[in-house]
């Protein structure tokens, strides 16, 4: 019986890398997304190519009702079990990316919602099915992994909201980690760079110019793919002694130098 993993956001962009690494190794997925299940028809299908089971699950992380509508396609799907893995991928960007000094309490609540508070809460809802899983069999297998991003350490003040949720999703990963270590969970943080995604579009131009004037230590852009197989090391089991710990895919970006 193959393990059951849930990965938020996982259709397209960063989730879909990770998604298309754990299908390849046979685990089988509950993709959870916001759009209708018929736009997302062919990530869909290219993942359950490799031979696993594939659910749809859609709602919005951000939202008790959404988060709810999630949790319960994961039980029908997993008929009761408890998910052996959960990736906190979902993710927003600021609508606009504004000057701290005019960050709106809307784009602050937009972000924090998905970001930040959906995630603690939805980690809260996996997590408690894992311990009771756990502890009835010793040797069921569960981890947790949030996708976080260099902002949770570098600052753009004209996306300050998106900085913090980045930097609590630190804090939360470490928390689960406390939290968990004695029931044998463990939790990690996969902390991307500059990744090829749509998110990073718009913005294209400003990191182009950033990589050739030598910002990057490995000179490219990341891609979904490098990130994927970071996660799919975590879901293995490769890192058993390491919760807490922060795995940075960001082509050495955050490296200090001179």
């Amino acid at each position: 019986m193959n393990k059951i993993a849930l990965v938020t956001g996982g259709s397209r962009g960063i989730g879909f890398g990770i998604a298309e690494k754990l299908a390849a190794e046979k685990w089988d997925l509950v993709i959870n997304g916001v759009r209708p299940e018929d736009q997302v028809a062919e990530p869909l299908a290219a993942l359950a190519k490799h031979g696993v089971r594939v659910a749809y699950a859609r709602g919005d992380v951000g939202s008790a009702e959404g988060r709810a509508a999630i949790l319960a396609v994961c039980r029908e799907f997993s008929a009761g079990r408890a998910l052996n893995l959960l990736v906190n991928n979902a993710g927003v960007a600021p609508k606009i990316r504004a000057d701290l000094l005019e960050t709106t309490e809307e784009s602050y609540d937009y972000v924090m919602n998905t970001n930040l508070r959906g995630v603690f809460f939805l980690t809260q809802a996996v997590a408690r099915d894992m311990v009771a899983a756990k502890k009835a069999d010793a040797s069921f297998f569960a981890a947790i992994v949030t996708v976080s991003s260099v902002s949770a350490t570098m600052a753009s003040v004209n996306r300050g909201e998106y900085c913090i949720a980045k930097a609590g999703l630190a804090m939360l990963n470490e928390l689960f980690a406390a939290r968990l270590g004695a029931d044998g969970i463990p939790s990690y943080e996969v902390r991307p760079g500059v990744i090829k995604t749509d998110m990073t579009a718009a913005v294209t131009e400003k990191y182009d110019k950033l990589i050739a004037g030598g910002a990057f230590v490995q000179p490219r852009w990341g891609f979904p793919d490098d990130v994927g197989r970071a996660v799919a090391a975590l879901a293995r089991g490769d890192f058993p002694y390491s919760t807490g710990q922060v795995i940075l895919v960001d082509g050495g970006l955050t490296i200090p130098r001179l």
